[in-house]
């Protein structure tokens, strides 16, 4: 029976193995050293024990080789672990360019996720086999924590800021996704699943019950009915800076400083509007904490990189067609 209990969770992404290969490593130096230490202990304690009252120890001096080897060889091997978790931690850190991007925001005590197409998930996830695939992923409340077992792969989901998750399934299946950080009294309860699908069967999925709008037409309906446009004209002219091109360029700030316009840029510049002026620009903005959800700045988030995107062209924006619509009417549909 003990055979059919794995040491792991299945492995189901691209760098679910080269976890693993670290975790043996770290369990097999450990073990080596535990039993190395523990044998010389009671080695040494039957070896040199004392056997009489008038016997003394002989004192020796020197050992410089000795004290070398036990300096140097563990350093290096600790070396071989930084370097290793290292080059894992920046590989899961780093998403590819190309990677599907989907937005999670986690809430007492579900998680929410919201794919670019518009459909919509509750503690589950369905992505596609053999695609890098992103999560954006904040909370409304509390500390959460994103984890996929079987994916090797676990972050913090953190209210206030934006923090990213990112992974390529191997396999197709069902996968258990966990919140791994206590959140409440129902944080057990905090459990959904990962849909690992064949990509010709995620677009069946994602055609099988179409909705209404996409992330960036939601987004850009509800930046017209704030009236935003009229302040952030598209040629540059209105009282604010134009946003058509912002996502990823480098912003010029009052005082000197740059930064760049990613997710977390955008998220604060709606919620804390005089946290970073841009140059050239008045303090005009007024704040939308609590006007806002998350889920609505998810959406206009990715409304403001539409924007950017010059594949687009002439293109007329979605959402900014016809008459404002007010925000209580954005969220009665």
């Amino acid at each position: 029976m003990g055979s059919n209990i794995p040491l792991f969770p299945e492995a189901a992404s691209a760098i679910a193995p080269d976890v693993d290969h670290l975790a043996l490593f770290l369990l097999a130096v450990a073990a080596f050293f535990s039993v190395a230490i523990f044998a010389t202990i009671f080695y040494f304690a039957i070896r040199y024990r004392r056997r009489s009252d008038r016997e003394l120890p002989h004192v020796q001096h020197g050992g410089m080789l000795l004290e070398i080897l036990w300096s140097v060889i563990p350093f290096a091997i600790t070396m071989v672990m930084f370097t290793w978790g290292a080059r894992l931690y920046f590989q899961e850190s780093r998403p590819p360019d190309n990677s599907l991007p989907i937005y999670v925001v986690g809430k007492q005590w579900m998680w929410k996720i919201e794919h670019i197409e518009g459909q919509r998930e509750i503690n589950e996830l369905h992505i596609p086999v053999g695609r890098a695939v992103k999560l954006t992923m904040t909370s409304e409340d509390v500390i959460h924590s994103f984890f996929v077992p079987a994916f090797r792969t676990k972050s913090d989901v953190v209210p206030g800021k934006y923090s990213t998750e990112w992974f390529t399934a191997t396999k197709p299946g069902k996968y258990h996704l966990f919140c791994a950080e206590y959140c409440g009294n129902r944080h057990s309860g905090m459990i959904g699943w990962v849909y690992a699908m064949e990509p010709q069967d995620y677009e069946n999925w994602l055609n099988s019950n179409p909705p209404p709008s996409t992330m960036a037409e939601s987004g850009g309906k509800l930046f017209n009915g704030m009236g935003c446009p009229a302040c952030h004209k598209p040629d540059g002219t209105g009282r604010c800076p134009s946003l058509v091109g912002l996502y990823g360029s480098t912003v010029h700030l009052a005082g000197g400083n740059t930064v760049v316009a990613d997710e977390a840029y955008i998220r604060e510049s709606i919620l804390e509007p005089q946290a970073k002026i841009v140059a050239g620009y008045g303090s005009l903005m007024p704040t939308y904490k609590g006007q806002v959800t998350e889920e609505d700045l998810v959406q206009l988030v990715e409304y403001i990189k539409w924007l950017g995107d010059k594949s687009q062209g002439n293109k007329p924006a979605p959402g900014t067609q016809g008459e404002p619509l007010t925000i209580p009417e954005l969220r009665g549909k």
